[in-house]
Formats: C-alpha cells, structure tokens, sequence
C-alpha cells in the first residue's frame, strides 16, 4: 500500500468517524469535516458554478444538509468522500437552476451563441462536420459545442440554459445520433 492511498484511507476513516459523530449532534465534528474537505469542496463548486461567491454559497448550503442527514450516512454503502460530494453536487445543481430562473431563454441563447458560432466558423467551410452541424437545429448545435468544445457538463449547460437536465442529456444524444448518421 502507498503513502498517498494510506494518508487516503486515513482521512476517510477520519471523516467517516466524525459523521457519525455529527449524527449524535457533537458541532465539533463538522468542523472537522469542514477543516479536512472544505477548500476542496470550493474548488470543486467554483469548476461547476464558475462563479467563486455561487461556490461558497454551494459549500455552505453543503455543510447545513451535511449537518441535518448526517444521520443518513451509511459508511456500509459508500465513502464519506463521496457522500458529501454527492450533496455537494447536487447543491451546485440547485444553484445552477435557481441562478437560471433569473436570465430569459433570449439571453441564454444569445449568451451562448458567440462561442458556438466561434467554434463553428474555425471549421473549414468544406468540411464534413461542419456541414453536418449547421443541419441541426439551433439550440442542439449549441449544447454540442458547448459540451464536446468549451466542455461544459451536462449539469452545466442545463443551468447555463435553464432547461432539466433530462432535457440536455436528450439533446445531446440525439444531436449525436444525427451528427452520426450525416457524417457516416
């Protein structure tokens, strides 16, 4: 075993342990969850929110439902690591929705209409693929540059533009399968 996987497998321990110690209600041990993870936490937000006060905000809405389930967390069924980035994430996706609900599905396309058409235009005119995504429909052509170019996630791009992420994953595909079938 290595030095990392054992420093590793000891702060697990160690944030497990004060999990369970958050679940009797001892405050002193979600310090130590927060002292151990929190600037980890931040620049994890900060990469999906791209905004360092959306962020803080992520990993403190993190640490109060850290603080209220931490009943829930079974170390049988997963890392503590993990646990909390999962909360972590999905506190991130709230964000990315609510922040959404405050620019108009105008500005959201026109936002991201320069990055695409700029992805686009560095094509050559003659090429295939070019050809191929300029056949899809605006707002698909969109999220696959701003997926497979600029690499947003699919949690991104739904915030980016204010639609269900079921609705991004859709689109992304079937722009695939399109793209697919035009090029083939």
């Amino acid at each position: 075993m290595t030095t990392a996987s054992t420093k590793d497998g000891a702060i697990e321990a160690q944030l497990a342990a004060a999990l369970a110690r958050c679940a009797s209600g001892d405050r002193s041990a979600l310090r130590v969850v927060y002292d151990i993870e929190a600037g980890r936490m931040v620049g994890v937000a900060r990469r999906m929110l791209r905004r360092q006060d959306l962020a803080e905000e992520a990993v403190q809405d993190t640490f109060m439902r850290v603080w209220r389930a931490a009943r829930s967390f079974d170390p049988q069924k997963g890392a503590a690591r993990t646990w909390l980035y999962a909360i972590l994430r999905n506190c991130a996706l709230s964000i990315l929705r609510d922040e959404g609900r405050f620019v108009s599905d105008d500005d959201k396309l026109e936002a991201a209409a320069p990055m695409t058409e700029s992805a686009l235009s560095q094509l050559p005119e003659s090429s295939a693929l070019r050809r191929c995504l300029e056949q899809l429909e605006g707002q698909r052509r969109s999220v696959v540059i701003l997926a497979y170019v600029h690499g947003l996630s699919h949690g991104e791009l739904a915030g980016r533009l204010g639609v269900p992420l079921g609705t991004v994953k859709s689109w992304v595909r079937r722009s695939l399968i399109s793209l697919q079938e035009c090029m083939g």
